[in-house]
């Protein structure tokens, strides 16, 4: 290349390179001048902060200084008001200490005046009362004198006369007691005997029972007499399998197609029977046979226990009742009373406390369970030692029975004394599902024997005439002698005798014992 085109070159390159510059010097000139002008303009922007906040704070220091002056004149004023309080309650504290201290002084004044007048009376007192010793020896002195010549004309000493006084005044409380007892008994009676009545015999019209009379033997029928040689077996070993699987006592004598079983125990019986029913009609007798034949049959008779215990309370609207006690219930079925059968006696004691309760304003429902529960004991195992109604509550109360009908089983032959109504609905409507005819069948012989006893309790008192036994036991009739005994003595008289069958006599329900005073006066007109 030329040196020519060479220098051309260098100087247009010359040339670009000085306008860049130039461009550069331009463009950092404008930003310079614009740099200056920002600074310029936050230069005024800071000026007119610090006015502003110069202002804020003169405004500021000029509230704070004013609200400073109010608040002290407050407080000055409030500090003011508070000690003028303090001086007017000081001011009125001191004068009622003044009008204390008048009062104590006055008060202090008038106990040593009553102190000194005391002091006066007990002198007085002291001498009235050594004055008065006196005068009680002179009396004492003059009344020995004269109780000795008392005792001296009238022969009799002062115990004696004293013991006579005694007697008599105490004859006199007794006949106006007595007297008033029969005031007390009419007027009681007047109410109680109507409601009485009218209790009792809405609940009898409304229930009516049937009852069934239980012995200690059972006769099963069977269908020949050859049966009889299948149940006594080779040797006797089938009679002797089904009385120890049973425990009973079978008997096989000439009765023509029949045997008879011998128990205490109805259940046993119960089982005895049905077992000899299923082997007859199955015709296979042999010991095995016996044993599995007696325990299905067991099974049978407590599931029908248990279903019966479950009916009654069904029938009698109870709930909540424990499955043992239902048990007990069921096996009532099986236990008799005086050849009443228990079962349908409880259900109807249960029906019978429960209208009594009805017509009393009293819970129907607490009066049923009661009237069901209360013979449960006779169910239990005669190991148990006590009264059946003592062991029954004790069960029941164990099973979470409420005190209420715990308390009504205990005390309904008063092995416990009654405390609550329910205890005399049950005691009574056990009574009266007792009492009813044809309820009971008691033996001949102990039945004559009852009445004689009876009767020779009221014969044994002094002034009795005659005593007659009436409604098979239920009632004594006594008459007594009209010039010995008086009315008021009749009454006590009948309730000696009771006491007394009370405790001499074994009886079911209760004995009513009615005195009969007569005097007749007889006058013929000619």
């Amino acid at each position: 290349m030329s040196t020519a085109v060479l220098t051309s070159i260098g100087g247009l390159v010359g040339g670009i390179l000085i306008g860049v510059v130039a461009m550069v010097m331009v463009k950092k000139q404008k930003e310079n001048k614009k740099r200056r002008k920002a600074q310029s303009e936050a230069d005024k922007i800071l000026q007119r902060a610090k006015s502003e906040a110069s202002k804020i704070e003169k405004s500021a220091k000029s509230k704070a200084k004013d609200f400073e002056n109010r608040a002290k004149k407050n407080a000055e004023s409030e500090i003011k008001k508070v000690k003028d309080k303090l001086k007017s309650e000081e001011q009125s504290l001191q004068q009622r200490k003044n009008n204390l201290e008048k009062d104590l002084k006055g008060q202090k004044e008038e106990i040593e005046a009553q102190i000194r007048d005391f002091k006066a009376r007990e002198e007085k007192v002291s001498v009235g009362e050594k004055r008065n010793k006196e005068i009680e020896a002179q009396m004492q002195e003059r009344l020995d004198e004269l109780k000795r010549k008392l005792e001296s004309i009238s022969g009799v000493t002062t115990e004696e006369a004293k013991r006579q006084l005694v007697e008599s005044l105490e004859e006199e409380a007794k006949i106006d007691a007595k007297q008033k007892a029969i005031q007390i008994e009419e007027v009681a009676k007047e109410d109680a005997e109507k409601k009485a009545k009218r209790i009792i015999s809405m609940a009898i019209n409304r229930y009516a029972g049937e009852y069934v009379t239980e012995r200690s033997v059972s006769v099963v029928a069977l269908p020949s007499d050859e049966m009889k040689g299948k149940i006594i077996g080779r040797e006797g070993r089938n009679i002797r399998a089904i009385e120890s699987a049973c425990g009973v006592d079978l008997i096989v004598d000439d009765t023509p197609e029949a045997v008879v079983i011998s128990a205490f125990d109805p259940v046993r019986r119960e089982i005895t029977r049905r077992a000899l029913d299923t082997l007859m009609e199955d015709g296979r007798v042999h010991p095995a046979r016996v044993e599995e034949v007696v325990d299905k049959v067991k099974k049978g008779i407590f599931k029908s226990i248990k279903d019966d215990g479950e009916k009654a309370c069904f029938d009698l609207g109870l709930t909540g009742v424990h499955p043992e006690i239902m048990k007990l219930v069921g096996s009532l079925k099986y236990r008799t009373s005086y050849t009443q059968n228990n079962y349908p006696h409880s259900i109807e004691t249960g029906f019978l406390a429960g209208m009594m309760a009805i017509e009393m304003g009293l819970d129907p429902k607490v009066a049923r369970r009661g009237g069901l529960l209360h013979d449960i004991g006779k169910a239990l195992d005669h190991s148990i030692e006590g009264s059946h109604a003592v062991i029954g509550a004790d069960f029941a109360k164990k099973h979470g029975e409420s005190e209420l009908v715990c308390h009504a089983i205990r005390s309904h032959h008063e092995d416990e004394k009654p405390r609550t109504a329910y205890a005399h609905l049950v005691a009574a409507a056990d009574a009266l599902s007792g009492a009813r005819p044809g309820a009971r069948r008691s033996m001949m012989d102990s039945y004559i024997q009852r009445l004689e006893d009876l009767e020779s309790i009221g014969n044994s008192f002094d002034g009795v005439l005659r005593t007659f036994a009436l409604q098979a036991g239920r009632e004594i009739r006594v008459l007594v002698e009209g010039d010995k005994v008086t009315d008021e003595q009749s009454v006590m008289l009948s309730r000696d005798i009771a006491k007394k069958i009370e405790r001499e006599l074994t009886y079911p329900g209760q004995i009513k014992v009615t005195v009969v005073r007569e005097v007749r006066a007889v006058e013929h007109a000619r």
